[in-house]
């Protein structure tokens, strides 16, 4: 890669177990886009739960909120569509990493990306049982071993699934968050919409900390990248895709969310979306946005899986398929491990997890400046975008070294 020509375009080729005769590049826009939309944490989870939540602190100003924090997620957002214009790359933010910086500082960055991302699969199973679903269900106790232990395994197999199977899952997964997101945003703004959401209430340091907070929840969205090997056109596809995707979603989050500024005590429900359904609509769908919010955060998790096999395949050459039941074997045992105290499994690796992931976007960033320069040379939007960017991986390390809250 550090050898190619400066002036040209750079696509690697996809893994040579993804490759079908006649089809190498098997990914097309829907497909992308489906997995962008469960990317980005994803936006059920974003909308009923996380950024209700991050936000709460500067509450009246929700609608201004949400906008501020997607204007700072802009600076990362835009740094990877301007990447992913130049290479795609199995490897992702490493194959961008490699080019400016070599191979040392890309395998780094690797590593540093794998640890957060592997501890995220390992742990998140035991979020999702027994914070989630009690909140929903409080008779789930029963059941708590049996999907702590079943979950991965069925990530497992959609992982292992035929092509069109993987796809067809994300597809579901996408539709019904998005679908819910819909109808959770309606609800809220047939309730309320209030212009003053959007309007600065309070303390600007509260506004600034729950914008940058909030911002932060968006990082998942570069997960995408990592498909450059498989995606027709990706030059083309993942640079639009990333764009709409998280223009999409974002969008959507601020419809659902904004509203609750007129009804503050929904922020500070255990799942605000849930209890808004709840309130505003039914129990029925309720129920629904609960469910959806579990769903959303193990479509994350799928991802995840998913970009993890083809970073470590770019990095090792070993096959996808290899390394994507080596993968699962880990996912598949931290189940029963996780039963001795799974809170404190969870929060034992919550930290670390963080740390490495803002550390491994830090070193992206910082050497965006050089990536930019091989493929054509430094603009002043690129010093821009790097020390924004740089800003929001340095907040995200601070907030996750510190703990700090809105």
């Amino acid at each position: 890669m550090t050898g190619a020509p400066v002036d040209r375009l750079v696509a690697e080729p996809p893994p040579a177990s993804l490759e079908e005769p006649g089809s190498p590049r098997w990914i097309g826009l829907p497909g992308f886009l489906a997995f962008g939309f469960i990317s980005i944490g994803g936006p059920l989870a974003l909308a009923a739960q996380l950024a209700p939540t991050s936000v709460v602190d500067a509450g009246a100003s929700a609608g201004l909120v949400l906008l501020l924090a997607g204007a700072a997620f802009g600076f990362p957002l835009l740094i990877w569509v301007r990447c992913s214009r130049q290479m795609a790359t199995p490897g992702g933010l490493y194959g961008f990493t490699k080019a400016a910086a070599g191979p040392k500082v890309a395998l780094a960055q690797a590593t540093l990306w794998t640890v957060s991302y592997l501890l995220y699969l390992l742990y998140t199973t035991a979020s999702i049982v027994y914070d989630t679903l009690p909140a929903l269900w409080p008779g789930v106790s029963t059941y708590q071993p049996l999907l702590e232990t079943t979950i991965p395994v069925a990530l497992v197999l959609a992982v292992a699934a035929s092509r069109r199977v993987l796809l067809a899952v994300i597809g579901v997964i996408a539709v019904l968050q998005l679908g819910l997101v819909g109808i959770l945003a309606g609800v809220s703004m047939g309730h309320d919409a209030p212009a003053g959401s959007f309007a600065v209430h309070g303390g600007y340091g509260d506004l600034a900390s729950a914008s940058g907070h909030t911002s932060l929840l968006f990082v998942c969205a570069s997960l995408p990248l990592f498909l450059g090997g498989e995606v027709r056109a990706p030059l083309r596809t993942i640079p639009r895709g990333l764009l709409v995707t998280s223009g999409v979603a974002v969008a959507a989050i601020v419809l659902a969310v904004f509203p609750l500024a007129a009804n503050p005590a929904f922020l500070r429900a255990e799942m605000p979306g849930v209890s808004q359904a709840d309130v505003l609509s039914s129990r029925g769908l309720g129920l629904a946005v609960g469910a959806g919010v579990a769903l959303s955060v193990a479509g994350v998790m799928l991802a995840e899986y998913v970009a993890t096999t083809r970073l470590l395949h770019a990095v090792s050459g070993l096959s996808v398929q290899r390394l994507g039941w080596g993968l699962g074997a880990l996912v598949v045992l931290a189940g029963p491990v996780s039963l001795l105290d799974p809170h404190a499994f969870y929060e034992s690796m919550l930290k670390p997890s963080l740390v490495a992931l803002w550390l491994s976007q830090l070193v992206v960033f910082v050497v965006y400046p050089r990536f930019a320069a091989r493929f054509g040379g430094i603009r002043p939007s690129d010093v821009v975008l790097a020390a924004g960017a740089t800003a929001f991986a340095g907040y995200g390390l601070y907030v996750a070294l510190t703990g700090a809250t809105t």
